[in-house]
Parts: C-alpha cells; sequence; structure tokens
C-alpha cells in the first residue's frame, strides 16, 4: 500500500511540473470519455445478453402470462441486488449527478462504477418500463468524480469531468455526440466557455468511437426524410409543439404524484408489492409498454401500428384504424405510470426511453387525427419523430437537447426547422404550467438546484453551520454588569450573547449599548444584565439555506445574526464572513 502511494505521489510532482493544467484536464476527459462508452456498452450488451437469455425460456403462448410476471421478478433482483450487493440507495443516474454537483462539491459515490449498470440491467432486461441513459450518465459521472478525487482536482475541474463523463455517456447511448454536448450545458447545467469546450468535445467524441466500435455505427433510430419540410405543414408543426407541451404537463404531475405515493410507503416489501403488480397489470393488456420501448418507436417511425397488438389480447382488432388511435392514447397516457411504478417499486432506469415512446406516439396521434378529420394530408412518419423532440424539449425542460438529439439519432437534419419550431412552442407551453423539469423539481423544492447563475449557485453551495462563529462570551441573565466589563476585557467582540442554563438564549447585549455605563463603576454590582439585554428580532436556524441568510442580512441592515437552533444558542454569522466565503465560491465555480 505504502509503495502504491509512493507511485501515486511521484505521479502528481511529474504532472505538477510537466503539464499544464488545462493540458493535463484534456487528456483525461479522453480517458473519461473512454470509460463512460465502455460503461454504456456494458448496459447495452448486458441487456441484449439478458434477454436473450429469457426468449430461450419464454414460450410464445404464455406471452401475456410472462409479460406479467418479468417485470415484478425483475425489479425484485433489481431491490435484492441494491440491497444486499450495492448495500446503499442507488438513485436514478441524472438528479445524482445534479445533487452530486450541487451538494457533494462534485463526488458521487464510487458504488454508482458499477451498481447502475447492475440495476438497470436487472430492471429494463425483465421489462421494466425505463430507459437506459440514466444508468449511463451515472456511471459514466462516478468514473468523472473518481478520477477528480484520485487527482486531486479542484471544484470548478471536478464538476467539468462529471459534465464530459454525462456527455460522453450520453454520446455512447445514443451515438449522438453534439446533443451529448448540448444535453451538459442544458440540463447538468455546465457552462460552456472555452476552457470547458475542447474537454467536452473530446469526451464526446471518444464515446461515441467506443460506442461505434462495439455497437456498430447506425444510428440508433433509424429514420429516412420522404418527404421535407413544407411551409404548408407549419401551422400543424405549432399546433404539434403545443400538445406535445400538455403531454409533457402530464408526464411531470403525474410521475410527481406517483412518486410523492410511492414516498409515503414505509417498506420496501409494499412498493415492490403494489408497483409490481400495477406494472404487471398495464404491461399484461398493453405489451408496447414492456422495457425500454425501442422497437415501437422505429415501428412508430415506420408508420406501422401492428406493435400496438403484437402478444396482445386484443391482436384481432389490429385492422380496426379507430381501435389503433384509441391504444395510441392509452399508451400515451398510461407510458408514464408504468415509468413512474417501476421507480416506485424499485427498479432503477431513465426517462430518455419513455419521454421518446410517449413523444412517437403523440406525434403519430396527431398526425393520424388530421389526416382522418381530412384537414390536410400530412407524412405519419416526420410527426412521429418530430414529437419526440416536442416531448424532449417538454419532460426534460431541454428543447436544443430535443432538437439535437432527435437529428442526431435519427439522421433527419432535413426537419431541423420543424423540429425547432415544435420543440420551442412544448417549451413555452410546459413552462407555463410547470417550472422545473422532473429532474430538477424536489432538488428545487429543497433549494438545492443549480442554474447557469453563478452568483445564486455560489451562494447555494455555502452552508450555514460551517460558517458559524462561536467565539462570543456567554452571559448568564443573572451577571452584572462587572461581568460585563470582565468579559469585555477578554474578548474583542462587541455582542453578547445572554444564555440561561439550559442553554437557551433569552437575549444578547450589544456594545453600543452599554458604553457609557461601563465608565461608572459604582452601577458594577447594581446593574443585572437581564435590564440591559434584549432579544435579536432577526435570528436564523443552522438549517436555513443561505438564500434565506442572504435575505435577512439585506432586510436588517446588521452585521451579525444569532444561530438559534429550538431556542438553544448556537453562535453567530457575520456579514464579512458570508461575504468573504462568497466571494471565494465564485472564483471555485467559475471556468476559465
Amino acid at each position: 500500500m505504502a509503495k502504491n502511494f509512493h507511485i501515486v505521489a511521484r505521479f502528481h510532482r511529474w504532472r505538477l511540473k510537466n503539464m499544464s493544467e488545462r493540458a493535463f484536464i484534456t487528456a483525461l476527459s479522453i480517458v473519461v470519455g473512454i470509460l463512460s462508452g465502455f460503461g454504456a456498452v456494458a448496459i447495452k450488451n448486458t441487456i441484449v445478453l439478458t434477454k436473450s437469455a429469457l426468449d430461450t425460456f419464454v414460450s410464445n403462448e404464455v406471452h401475456n402470462y410472462i409479460y406479467f410476471a418479468l417485470p415484478i421478478v425483475g425489479i425484485f433482483l433489481t431491490v435484492m441486488a441494491v440491497k444486499y450487493i450495492v448495500r446503499d440507495k442507488v438513485v436514478h443516474g441524472i438528479p445524482t449527478v445534479l445533487y452530486s454537483i450541487s451538494k457533494r462539491k462534485g463526488k458521487v459515490k464510487n458504488h454508482n462504477l458499477y451498481s447502475s449498470v447492475l440495476a438497470s440491467s436487472l430492471t429494463v432486461a425483465f421489462g421494466g418500463s425505463v430507459g437506459l441513459e440514466g444508468p449511463a450518465v451515472a456511471t459514466g459521472a462516478a468514473w468523472g468524480s473518481w478520477f477528480a478525487k484520485f487527482f486531486r482536482l479542484s471544484y470548478k475541474n471536478s464538476i467539468l469531468m462529471l459534465a464530459c463523463a454525462s456527455a460522453g455517456a450520453m454520446a455512447a447511448i445514443f451515438k449522438a455526440p453534439i446533443a451529448a454536448i448540448v444535453f451538459a450545458v442544458e440540463v447538468i447545467m455546465i457552462d460552456l466557455t472555452v476552457f470547458s469546450l475542447v474537454p467536452l468535445l473530446l469526451s464526446s467524441a471518444t464515446a461515441v468511437l467506443i460506442s461505434y466500435l462495439f455497437l456498430g455505427q447506425h444510428v440508433l433510430y433509424p429514420f429516412e426524410v420522404i418527404q421535407a419540410f413544407d411551409m404548408a405543414d407549419l401551422p400543424y408543426f405549432i399546433l404539434l409543439g403545443i400538445l406535445a407541451g400538455f403531454v409533457s404537463v402530464y408526464f411531470t404531475k403525474m410521475y410527481i404524484l406517483i412518486a410523492a405515493f410511492f414516498d409515503r410507503l414505509k417498506n420496501w416489501q409494499s412498493r415492490l408489492l403494489i408497483g409490481g403488480i400495477g406494472l404487471g397489470i398495464l404491461v399484461f393488456f398493453f405489451p408496447s409498454l414492456f422495457g425500454e420501448g425501442y422497437e415501437a418507436i422505429n415501428a412508430a417511425l415506420a408508420g406501422n401500428f401492428e406493435y400496438l397488438f403484437n402478444h396482445s389480447l386484443f391482436y384481432e382488432l389490429k385492422e380496426e384504424a379507430w381501435v389503433a388511435l384509441i391504444f395510441l392514447i392509452l399508451i400515451i397516457l398510461l407510458k408514464v405510470i408504468a415509468t413512474s411504478f417501476t421507480f416506485g417499486a424499485g427498479g432503477v432506469g431513465g426517462i430518455f426511453a419513455p419521454t421518446l415512446f410517449m413523444g412517437a406516439n403523440t406525434g403519430m396521434l396527431f398526425a393520424h387525427i388530421i389526416n382522418m378529420l381530412g384537414l390536410k394530408n400530412i407524412n405519419t412518419n416526420n410527426f412521429a419523430l418530430i414529437g419526440m423532440a416536442g416531448l424532449i424539449a417538454g419532460v426534460l425542460h431541454a428543447p436544443l437537447t430535443g432538437i439535437f438529439l432527435i437529428a442526431d439519432i435519427s439522421g433527419g437534419y432535413k426537419l431541423f426547422v420543424p423540429l425547432m419550431i415544435t420543440a420551442t412552442f412544448a417549451y413555452i407551453i410546459v413552462r407555463t404550467f410547470t417550472p422545473h423539469s422532473v429532474y430538477h423539481v424536489q432538488l428545487s423544492q429543497r433549494k438545492e438546484l443549480l442554474t447557469h447563475d453563478k452568483d445564486a449557485n455560489a451562494l447555494q453551495m455555502l452552508e450555514v453551520r460551517k460558517l458559524i462563529e462561536t467565539d462570543f462570551e456567554i452571559l448568564s441573565p443573572d451577571a452584572t454588569l462587572r461581568d460585563l466589563t470582565e468579559a469585555i476585557s477578554r474578548n474583542h467582540r462587541n455582542l453578547f450573547p445572554v444564555v440561561d442554563d439550559d442553554g437557551t438564549m433569552v437575549g444578547m447585549v450589544k456594545m453600543d449599548d452599554v458604553r457609557s455605563l461601563i465608565f461608572h463603576h459604582e452601577l458594577y454590582d447594581k446593574v443585572k444584565i437581564s435590564e440591559l439585554m434584549y432579544m435579536p428580532e432577526y435570528h436564523i436556524d443552522p438549517n436555513d439555506s443561505m438564500e434565506v441568510v442572504a435575505n435577512k442580512f439585506e432586510s436588517s441592515d446588521i452585521y451579525n445574526l444569532a444561530v438559534i437552533e429550538n431556542g438553544k444558542y448556537i453562535g453567530f454569522i457575520s456579514r464579512a464572513r458570508v461575504y468573504t466565503k462568497y466571494r471565494k465560491q465564485i472564483r471555485d465555480v467559475s471556468h476559465v
């Protein structure tokens, strides 16, 4: 162990002497991209192998019953793996990264190096109605964090490594390198600066090369643009964007509602039972909800309705157009419920794939209704593709990611203008009703969400408890003016908290208020502290956010705030200390 530590120390010295910070970060971004790519490949291949093994043992005659049972089995295995192998909570990928940036200084727990691969593979391969991108991002981010800790990188470089890893994972899983960089800027909230651009480009490009090497160079959702953008279709792309916005609002609110329900359940057995059975019933009647929905999306993009009925009890009705429309509406409404049940029961995965699934089906539903009403004959395939961008823009609050991701994964760059139109209108609608995406809403409620506002981020990263000063002379309410003068001689502070025997703060004395009295020696034993003290109008709790502290400093115009927890005196926070730490934090979070 000592020998290994010596080698590491020598490498650190060599690196600091021979490589500039920029050169080292650039080289490290390539390594992180490679490992992120391998993480995505591992997840994909594990899913394929597990599905192949399951198909070997599953007879076509019992498909519906298997569809009911498999998701429950998969989620049970996931819960057991997390409980007894990982032995720690495995949080959905992208919120894990966002929380690590906002509250853990870019540190992701080491078990994410493998836990997300293990848990998501069991969940998705057995039919959990979620995607793989979140776990891939969590795995890549864990590698980025590990390197940041190993090489003792600064905060801003640690965050850059997480962004590079997240971009690399997205690039590898979707084979969409440009969209991956946009994702890192828009969703992970990394600043796109001259310093960060090259590492992001290299990690994204490296990861997608790894994906090409092991998974092939074909796009994820092959799509041929038969009919290019027609100006006459403009009103319909706007209407699709509005519809996609409202579907995104439904997705977000339903997801949050069901998540809150499962959060109230006290034990994992109840969550597994309710979520697993609920998911099994949905998949039993609507087999297209099984798994991540890759085949269903490709069928929708090809204008093929059969995936709605394959292995279904309603297969005989596949030729009925009105039944297909009803099924489309149902699976759009039920997909987010199936996804939420998967998460609530204990499954691990991502929401990108369910969002793409709902988007493709929303676009196809919209186009078929327009065609059936005879308003105009529009291309169903184009609208299915563009609906995907609308849902990504709405659900993730990431219109640029939606535009570039769909163009990247489908090769549909000829439809860039309608992608922009639909994504923009979807985003406008969803922001009107839901100010935060499903990734951000819980962090926002806990005041832990970072944005592109550096000033707000720097303030939020400060912790109240670490700013508390305790070197104040404490007085008893029974003390006299003599005790106060002795305290003044021992301490340079001009505030004196008054605390009773059980630690409760009953008041404080300010030096300015008693300055004239200290020259009257005859009053030293006559005047009690209880006659001089006052209870401060403003005080804070150590659990308050820094936003609360800043607002109280601004509204009170005082320089020291008492910190009181459940009535007990803790210390003081000074305006000068807060803003000194704030300025240092601004330097730490800023990229050159």
